[in-house]
């Protein structure tokens, strides 16, 4: 229970998202408990009362409620946040899946947190000790099975957490083909989904595609600078910033006009008659480079990673033209097929220097015990994103996170920080 919300707040976490949905419930019980005892200061200094007084009376609250079910708890005691709902998830032999919860959630906020993207062999069944690699369609159809069990069984309203929002590069017709991104979305919509909370979004067209389904875009930028500030200087003048294609042109843009820094830009040609397999198969035809990066360290951005082609051709290019240093920024490190050993190879032959990932796609230490990659860490983001909502409070300083990067550059100048305005509650 988060004592300054009447309502109850619960994280449903399917399979896939377990281990993110973790460190999220995580995080969203310590802003509970750290909540508390900033109003249990103010109201104390306020009202000329003790926090012990107070905490008493916000109890009484609490146990007036009609939905407290346990009186037995003591009345001088913070109450502990528990927002994990238990469930169980099941996978027939034929592929179906089906989703129990295990205790009450009627009149809850639930969010249901799925990564598609993970490819890691899963434990479903219960006493099943044979586990299961599953596909973005299989987690697409859990995450439903989920959605529908949490609205037959009560809940307020359902959001659905996709840290990578599947379908995504579906967003745009080049011929006789689907707009699968927009499908994803409106299918959600039709079975009761109320919000979608995702992470860098590969295009604003889809958040166009829906009628009363809210979605909420959330950005890595900070959580990304903060971890390139660790291993550079962000102020230094040999950083220019550059972007791999014209798709990510306005990402890129955003770090150069947030970091002050040039920006150049790679042209690419395609052969869409050809599917890309990896990265040393893509369908990439010629590259052409916009701007300067002799002797300069290079930060390129882009929303995904997948076999990786776009990032390994942009490297050599840069490096023929002479940076010095190239460092990668992706917020959905998806290293799809064998793309971890693709780039460790590239690493090996000094195409560039470090990669850095948010852990919005679950990886295990093939990929982290790597000299070359860096993980920032978005749970905190997605914690906080989730308890604004519910207290009906704005995002703005969470989708425009401008505020705190200056902050973060003046940090790395030596200068007196403003207050994170994005990050405190």
């Amino acid at each position: 229970m988060i004592y300054s919300i009447p309502e109850q707040i619960g994280i449903l976490a399917c399979p896939g998202g377990a281990f993110f949905a973790a460190r999220m419930a995580s995080e969203l019980e310590s802003i509970a408990r750290q909540k508390l005892h900033h109003k249990l200061d103010v109201l104390s200094q306020k009202y000329g009362l003790t926090r012990e007084q107070i905490l008493r009376q916000v109890n009484l609250l609490v146990d007036l409620r009609p939905t407290t079910l346990d009186l037995r708890l003591s009345a001088d005691q913070p109450r502990a946040s528990h927002v994990r709902i238990p469930a169980r998830f099941t996978r027939f032999a034929n592929g179906e899946f089906k989703t129990e919860i295990l205790s009450s959630i009627r009149n809850t906020d639930v969010y249901v947190v799925q990564d598609v993207e993970n490819h890691y062999p899963l434990a479903l069944n219960r006493n099943d000790t044979e586990r299961c690699v599953m596909s973005v369609n299989d987690h697409i159809f859990c995450l439903i099975t989920a959605v529908d069990a949490a609205l037959n069984a009560g809940a307020r309203q359902v959001t659905a957490v996709l840290p990578t929002y599947p379908y995504a590069r579906q967003h745009k017709k080049k011929g006789r083909e689907g707009l699968s991104a927009a499908r994803f979305g409106q299918f959600l919509e039709f079975i009761g989904v109320k919000r979608i909370i995702t992470l860098d979004l590969h295009s604003k067209e889809i958040e166009n595609s829906f009628n009363l389904l809210r979605v909420e875009d959330l950005h890595a930028s900070y959580q990304i600078l903060k971890v390139l500030s660790s291993i550079i200087d962000l102020n230094s003048s040999d950083l220019t910033s550059v972007s791999a294609d014209t798709g990510s042109i306005d990402r890129n843009k955003f770090y150069a006009t947030t970091l002050d820094k040039a920006l150049g830009m790679i042209y690419k040609e395609r052969d869409y008659s050809r599917i890309s397999t990896s990265a040393k198969q893509d369908n990439i035809t010629s590259v052409h480079l916009l701007g300067s990066v002799e002797g300069k360290t290079v930060f390129m951005a882009d929303d995904m990673l997948g076999t990786g082609g776009t990032l390994i051709r942009a490297m050599r290019i840069l490096r023929e033209r002479g940076a010095t240093r190239i460092i990668c920024a992706v917020s959905l490190p998806l290293f799809s097929g064998n793309a971890v050993e693709v780039f460790e190879e590239a690493y090996r032959q000094g195409l560039f220097w470090r990669i850095i990932g948010t852990n919005a796609v679950y990886h295990d230490k093939n990929l982290f015990d790597r000299e070359w990659y860096l993980s920032a860490d978005v749970t905190t983001l997605f914690a906080r994103s989730l308890y604004r909502l519910h207290a009906n409070r704005s995002l703005s300083s969470l989708l425009d996170n401008r505020a705190v990067i200056q902050d973060l550059l003046g940090k790395s100048r030596g200068e007196n920080p403003q207050k994170e305005l994005g990050l405190q509650d």
